[in-house]
């Protein structure tokens, strides 16, 4: 169950393909999941964690509820 915290770029990867998106995909300035019609821009890799805030505007795009994403 992935907290609602700072996570690594390849664990919100893991985390998004469990909630149905495919990808990474190549896009122009940033990789991309889809699910559906849904595109959904993550972050480069990049040293260090997506912070909590982040984490939450990704899910928030993505349209997966906090309790959704406890819950994996």
């Amino acid at each position: 169950m992935p907290a609602i915290a700072p996570i690594s770029r390849k664990d919100l990867i893991y985390y998004l393909r469990l909630c149905g998106f495919e990808g990474p995909l190549p896009g122009k300035k940033h990789a991309r999941m889809k699910k559906g019609d849904l595109n959904l821009r993550i972050p480069n890799p990049h040293q260090g964690s997506i912070s909590k805030p982040l984490l939450l505007e990704i899910l928030r795009q993505a349209g997966v509820s906090r309790e959704d994403w406890e819950a994996l």
